[in-house]
C-alpha cells in the first residue's frame, strides 16, 4: 500500500511538472497569451480582410517583395530588425514610402527567454529609434523574434507604446519550398486572419528569401481571386 501510494504521489508530482511546463511554453509562445504582455493574433471577422505581414528586413529581398505588393496594389506590415534598418535605411524608407507599415522586431532578433527586463527594453528601443530616425515615424506595432515574450516584456511594451502583434497563420518560409508555403497559407487564412511569412533570416546581410518571394506571387493574387481584401495591421485591427 505504501509502495503504491508513493508511485501514486510520483506520478502526480510528475504530472504537475509536465503541467507547469506546457503552461510556461503557452505563456512565452502562444499566440493567444496575454501573461507577458497584451498581443493580437487575428483581427475581427467580418469584411473579408487579411494582413499580409513580413519579419527580419529589410534585406535584398525586401524590393523585390515590394515590387510584388505593388503589382497588386496590396498593402502589408514589414517587422523590421534595427540592425537590418541601420545597415539599408533605404529599403525601410522604401517600405515606408510604398505605403506599407513598418512595425518592431527588436535590433539584434534575439530570443528573449531568460533574458533580463533591461535587456528585453534595450533590443526594441535601438529598433525602435532606427526605425523612427529611417522614416521619421515611430512604430505602434511589435512582434517578438520567434514569438518568445518574457518577464519585462509587458513593461517594455507600455515604456514604448508598442502593441504586440502574432499571427493566425505562418508560412514556415525558412524551410518549405514555395508551393508549400503558398499551399500552407492558402489552407490556414481565414476572414481577419493576419499571415507571416519573412524578407530576411534574422540579422543575416544577404540571406536567400526566394521560397518567400515565389510564394508570395502565388498567395497574393490567389486571395485576391477568393475575395479577400488586404490591410496593414493596424487597419485590420
Amino acid at each position: 500500500m505504501r509502495a503504491a501510494a508513493i508511485a501514486l504521489g510520483a506520478a502526480a508530482a510528475s504530472g504537475l511538472a509536465m503541467g507547469a511546463v506546457a503552461g510556461m511554453a503557452w505563456a512565452v509562445r502562444g499566440r493567444s497569451s496575454q501573461i507577458f504582455g497584451p498581443s493580437v493574433s487575428h483581427g475581427t471577422p467580418g469584411n473579408k480582410s487579411i494582413a499580409l505581414t513580413f519579419d527580419d528586413g529589410p534585406s535584398p529581398a525586401t524590393p523585390e517583395i515590394l515590387s510584388i505588393l505593388a503589382q497588386y496594389k496590396v498593402p502589408a506590415t514589414f517587422f523590421q530588425c534595427g540592425v537590418n534598418v541601420l545597415r539599408a535605411p533605404e529599403l525601410t524608407r522604401a517600405v515606408h514610402a510604398a505605403g506599407h507599415e513598418v512595425g518592431n522586431h527588436s535590433h539584434t532578433h534575439p530570443n528573449c527567454a531568460l533574458k533580463s527586463p533591461s535587456f528585453i527594453h534595450a533590443e526594441f528601443s535601438r529598433a525602435q529609434d532606427a526605425i523612427a530616425e529611417s522614416t521619421g515615424t515611430a512604430p505602434s506595432l511589435l512582434r517578438a523574434p520567434y514569438g518568445v515574450r518574457w518577464f519585462g516584456y509587458r513593461e517594455m511594451q507600455a515604456r514604448l507604446g508598442l502593441r504586440g502583434v502574432m499571427w493566425t497563420v505562418i508560412g514556415r518560409d525558412w524551410a518549405l519550398p514555395a508551393p508549400a508555403i503558398a499551399d500552407r497559407v492558402l489552407s490556414g487564412v481565414t476572414d481577419g486572419a493576419i499571415v507571416c511569412l519573412h524578407d530576411g533570416r534574422g540579422i543575416l546581410k544577404d540571406p536567400d528569401a526566394t521560397p518567400a518571394i515565389e510564394a508570395v506571387r502565388r498567395i497574393v493574387p490567389a486571395l485576391l481571386g477568393k475575395g479577400y481584401h488586404f490591410r496593414t495591421v493596424s487597419q485590420l485591427l
